[in-house]
């Protein structure tokens, strides 16, 4: 009986392996954030950490207020439908790299933004509406201008115009996107936020 003598198995190296991505999660629902780390927790290669600040990518789920997404160095994916300026800006300046449209929030195109992310691939929308740094469109800083300046509806109309129904919508969208009473309340928070 002849024996043939077989090489040893050597482990297979291989070049350009992924390392696992550490990905936290933010999301103002209780339920949502169970969601998110449910659709992440099984992705290959990541792991899930408590602590944005020890995360390579932060996953957050945008809400009423954008400012309560933590700030930190780690590249974020922000899920929207329609993000408005205000998110959009906190976004960026808290690292967006990723925007998902919350419909299309699946655990697949989760993942696939998530190494986007951490890849250094960004994935933004191309024409932001009006976008400005203060996260405020032109026409709603010069109505907020004149509010300040102490005009009223009608007044701010024939100076800008528009009609008095867009100027109160302007207004009315202001106040339901800060969470703001009324327009003592949005010309108050418009000086104190440095938005005109």
């Amino acid at each position: 009986m002849s024996t043939i003598m077989t090489p040893p198995v050597r482990p297979v190296v291989r070049t350009g392996e992924r390392r696992e991505i550490r990905v936290a999660v933010h999301a103002g629902d209780p339920l949502v954030l169970a969601g998110l780390r449910s659709a992440l927790g099984g992705g290959p290669g990541i792991t899930l950490r408590d602590d944005p600040a020890k995360a390579d990518v932060l996953v957050a789920v945008a809400g009423d207020d954008p400012r309560r997404i933590p700030a930190g160095s780690a590249r974020l994916v922000l899920v929207a439908e329609h993000p408005n300026q205000a998110e959009l800006w906190a976004a960026v300046e808290r690292g967006l790299a990723v925007v998902v449209a919350r419909s299309e929030a699946t655990p697949g195109r989760l993942l696939r933004a998530v190494a986007d992310a951490h890849a250094g691939r960004g994935d933004l929308p191309a024409k932001p509406r009006e976008l400005t740094l203060s996260g405020l469109s032109p026409r709603e800083t010069e109505v907020l201008r004149l509010l300040a300046e102490g005009f009223d509806t009608g007044e701010i109309a024939r100076r800008v115009a528009y009609s008095d129904r867009t100027v109160k919508n302007i207004l009315h969208g202001l106040l339901s996107r800060f969470n703001l009473r009324n327009r003592t309340h949005v010309v108050a928070y418009a000086l104190r936020e440095g938005l005109i």
